[in-house]
């Protein structure tokens, strides 16, 4: 995009002004907005340049609209007596405009920001010098900071590196794919194929344990639904608590037979 911007060939700084000279005399806004048209590609070559800066969560369009707005100002408000060009002008207060809109945005401090940049440089001539990745004694070091310094401004930063999860990374005519459609979820039933295999799994837990017994089932329904311990169960069934641990033990070894290759799962579901 620098380059291309580089390339545009644009009117000499002459033809500039009659152009402008003319459109303050007339107030003819088509000699206004060739003027615009004129200097569109310094305004993308000045957004562009600052785009590795902007944040995640903002768009590089917002930026170009404010370079547009910014430049039609410098057009209304450009004095030739003060001695620069119009495109000197217009850059000034362009570059300026963008780069208070990127301060708007960005949550971290000027001084966050700064010190980022320090570490930033020193990580990169340390590379060059050594040909390997500093250490974090190392890096802190050649950015003049303690290493418990250096690992607090690296938290603080990453914290201020908030992005939208909205955020487009992938668009076309058929789809558009965002932020949030890339990232794993912890949560198991997201996954069409394990909440599948989980179902069937369930199914065959309920068909084992239909084959228990009526005490059996009774004792597992209260061991592990109502959580009553071995004590309680075998006062309310008016057996001994060696009783119901004898149902117990012999329960899960039938569970576990019926579901042989299936522990972990069985071990989940219980």
């Amino acid at each position: 995009m620098e380059i291309v911007a580089k390339q545009a060939v644009r009117p000499p700084a002459p033809e500039v002004l009659a152009t402008w000279t003319e459109y303050r005399r007339s107030g003819d806004l088509q000699l206004r907005d060739r003027l615009v048209f004129t200097f569109m590609p310094m305004v993308r070559y000045i957004v562009y340049r600052k785009v590795r800066e902007v944040p995640a969560h903002c768009d590089v369009e917002d930026f170009l609209s404010c370079g547009v707005e910014a430049l039609i100002r410098s057009i209304e408000r450009y004095d030739p007596d003060k001695g620069a060009t119009l495109e000197q002008y217009a850059w000034t207060r362009i570059h300026g405009a963008v780069l208070d809109e990127l301060r708007r945005h960005d949550w971290a401090p000027r001084s966050l920001r700064r010190d980022e940049r320090t570490i930033n440089t020193a990580r990169e001539s340390f590379l060059a010098t050594h040909e390997r990745q500093p250490s974090r004694e190392e890096l802190a070091a050649a950015a003049g900071m303690t290493p418990s310094e250096l690992t607090s401004r690296l938290d603080q930063v990453a914290v201020a590196d908030v992005g939208s999860l909205n955020r487009a990374v992938r668009s076309d005519e058929s789809v558009t794919i965002e932020q949030i459609d890339t990232l794993e979820s912890a949560d198991r039933d997201c996954d069409p194929m394990v909440h599948a295999e989980l179902g069937e799994a369930k199914e065959r837990f309920r068909k084992a344990f239909a084959q228990l017994s009526k005490q059996e089932r009774e004792v597992a329904v209260m061991v592990y639904v109502e959580e009553l311990t071995l004590r309680e169960i075998g006062s309310r069934l008016g057996v001994t608590e060696s009783r119901i641990s004898q149902i117990h033990t012999r329960l899960r070894r039938r569970l576990y037979e019926q579901l042989s290759g299936e522990l972990a799962l069985f071990s989940e579901l219980s």
